[in-house]
């Protein structure tokens, strides 16, 4: 291996003091095949070996990640194959944008496939493990959480990507620093109604076309009832009920206010069918009824009062109602009701009930009443 690429960094080396860049060219683009099929063979080498030799939620990133991107990963082998040749090669002026562009499409994708595999590792480790130790654990936390490993793998390519490229980080970030003191000093109110648009967008209390009031606040308006038009960067747009004014109040000041949203309210039904193989007697109904409220009661965002356990002849219906604010709490509270299913389904095979579940289980939206 060691010769083979000697010989390469021999030729690439004869290429230059000729002039050659077609040479050049063609054993980046040599590279970039090899890579290409190295990864295709790969690849699948490593689902076998994965699914051998691994712990089965390595193997389900996996095959959630690598292969259901497959074309993806293959794109950053062929990048990084071509990299490493270029590294091979002679530096020269012409190739650096080359090896620009390929850094930066390197950079990209390795975040893209990290953070998927962050997302992977952390629907199928953390997520359990929070639940189990916490099960009122609330869904924006995890989600945050989620988001802050994504924001620490951005900005370390970033800096990675700075570094290797003799980009000086500090300099622009003292820039950038000396410059938003001014900044903050010149414009502080506007910055603050800004920070509030940020705040508004993130945190996401209440939507376009939602019907919202406000309590008592800085902005002095007392019971403000109505239908919200616009969200801007400075201040939000609210067209009154009854009046059908149109009030503009600054966004820092809806941040400090006690909002009531009478549309954003959700509740989703969510029904799993359960065979049994057996008639069940009523001490088994009160079983199983048990076993279902005591494995959902602490679930955070779960309406566990409206849970209900409809028996048949030979089945049961277990109809829960999950309450959420947005869609990602909706999800994460999905996640977290698949969880408790899964604890159900054990302690009915610990009963020594013999069963079948239907999959999947059947999610509806349910009205709600405000």
């Amino acid at each position: 291996m060691t010769d083979a690429v000697k010989g390469i960094a021999q030729i690439s080396e004869l290429a230059l003091s000729n002039g050659d860049r077609l040479l050049q060219v063609s054993l980046i683009a040599i590279a970039g095949g090899v890579g290409l099929l190295g990864g295709m063979v790969i690849i699948p080498a490593l689902r076998f070996l994965f699914s051998w030799f691994t712990p089965q939620f390595l193997t389900e990133i996996y095959n959630r990640v690598v292969i259901a991107s497959k074309s993806v990963v293959l794109t950053l082998v062929t990048l990084s194959a071509m990299e490493l040749m270029l590294l091979l090669i002679p530096e020269t002026d012409w190739l650096n944008p080359i090896e620009f562009c390929l850094s930066v499409g390197i950079t990209a994708l390795s975040g893209w496939i990290l953070s998927k595999l962050f997302r992977g590792f952390f629907d199928t480790k953390i997520l359990g493990i929070t639940f189990a130790s916490n099960p009122k654990v609330r869904g924006e936390s995890i989600f945050l959480l989620r988001y802050l490993g994504d924001f620490a793998i951005t900005i370390t390519l970033i800096l990675s990507f700075c570094i290797s490229h003799d980009i000086n980080v500090v300099g622009i970030v003292a820039s950038l620093g000396i410059g938003g003191i001014a900044i903050a000093f010149a414009a502080q109110k506007t910055l603050e109604q800004f920070l509030g648009g940020i705040v508004l967008t993130l945190d996401r209390p209440f939507t376009v076309g939602d019907y919202i009031g406000l309590s008592d606040g800085p902005t002095g308006k007392q019971g403000t009832f109505g239908r919200v038009e616009s969200i801007g960067l400075r201040s939000t747009k609210i067209r009154t009920s009854g009046k059908g004014t149109l009030t503009v109040i600054p966004n820092n000041a809806l941040t400090q206010a006690t909002i009531e949203n009478f549309s954003g309210a959700k509740k989703v039904m969510s029904v799993m069918m359960i065979a049994f193989t057996q008639h069940l007697s009523n001490d088994e109904q009160a079983l199983i009824r048990q076993i279902v409220m005591d494995s959902t009661v602490d679930i955070f965002g779960l309406d566990w009062r409206s849970t209900e356990v409809s028996f048949g002849e030979n089945n049961a219906q277990i109809s829960f109602f999950i309450l959420g604010s947005n869609e990602l709490s909706m999800e994460l509270r999905r996640q977290l009701l698949d969880l408790a299913t899964q604890q159900i389904t054990k302690q009915l095979k610990n009963q020594n009930i013999s069963f079948t579940l239907d999959e999947p289980t059947i999610y509806v939206d349910a009205p709600i009443s405000i």
